[in-house]
């Protein structure tokens, strides 16, 4: 019976499309990538156009009359004084990502192998802070950062920590649950201590869903501007933050350097995250998996 059950399964996957199947969802991914591919052109295209010239003709082509060079790149960044708020950004991006992976796959992996009442309250309780809306808890969090002296790049960090491990925990319980636990077993045996077990067994193994933990939060957290608003000054913004800058009053909005900024902004990112996309669908295939 279970050998039915495989070959239909074999079946299933080792199924051919037909050609115009293959031609309509090829259609429809086309038209997917041009709908989320256009807005992030529009804007490259616009931040070397003339600040005049970009609420009379967004969707036109920089001319030789409309063409402004590298001068919305030189006056955004002097402006924004972005070099400095983007070492801030990178700052707190890794270090943030590396305790969010380091301590809740431990978290996770005690979690898993240790099943008790409190264990599994835990793993509920991580389950649970994925679905509480930031909106939320964003004012008590303000007033807790205050009270604690979390308003700094150092301080922020383990706010990130605390909004991350909902789904860090998640992910990679469901992947050490299909870890065999002979492995580790056999790690034990050979003298290995817990910690030597868990970086010199567990690590390894978790690699793949590691990755894919780490690439998700650093989007997350270089990306973020309300937490960092709510949370830091205005002598110490990311991206986000110093973006805002070239908001003038009155509503006025120096059009042609903020598109250059957003240009510097997600220009780290979506590299980031091109060398890094062959992971995610592994890793979150891998954190779905049921032991």
């Amino acid at each position: 019976m279970a050998k039915v059950k495989k070959d239909k399964k074999q079946d299933i996957f080792s199924m051919e499309v037909s050609p115009r199947t293959g031609a309509v969802m090829t259609a429809i991914l086309a038209v997917l990538a041009v709908v989320f591919i256009f807005p992030i052109l529009l804007v490259l295209m616009n931040s070397f156009k003339n600040k005049l010239y970009i609420s009379d003709a967004p969707f036109s082509l920089p001319s030789s009359e409309t063409f402004a060079g590298m001068s919305n790149y030189i006056n955004g960044i002097s402006k924004t004084g972005l070099i400095a708020a983007a070492g801030r950004s990178l700052f707190i991006t890794v270090f943030s990502v590396i305790v969010i992976v380091l301590l809740t796959s431990m978290t996770a992996w005690w979690i898993t192998r240790v099943r008790c009442k409190f264990s599994s309250a835990l793993y509920y309780l991580f389950v649970f802070a994925m679905i509480v809306p930031f909106q939320m808890v964003m004012f008590t969090l303000s007033k807790v950062t205050d009270m604690l002296g979390l308003g700094n790049p150092v301080g922020i960090i383990f706010v990130y920590v605390g909004f991350g491990a909902g789904l860090s925990v998640f992910m990679f319980a469901g992947f050490i649950k299909a870890i065999p636990i002979s492995l580790e077993e056999a790690a034990l045996i050979d003298g290995c201590t817990p910690i030597q077990t868990f970086f010199k067994i567990v690590v390894p193994v978790l690699r793949p869903t590691m990755i894919t933990v780490a690439i998700l939060n650093a989007m997350w957290i270089w990306n973020d501007y309300l937490l960092p608003t709510l949370v830091l000054d205005s002598e110490t913004p990311t991206i986000p933050m110093a973006v805002q800058y070239l908001r003038g009053g009155y509503g006025s909005i120096d059009m042609g350097a903020m598109m250059a900024m957003l240009v510097l902004a997600i220009l780290p990112i979506i590299v980031f995250y091109l060398s890094c996309q062959k992971y995610i669908i592994k890793g979150v295939a891998a954190g779905a998996v049921k032991g």
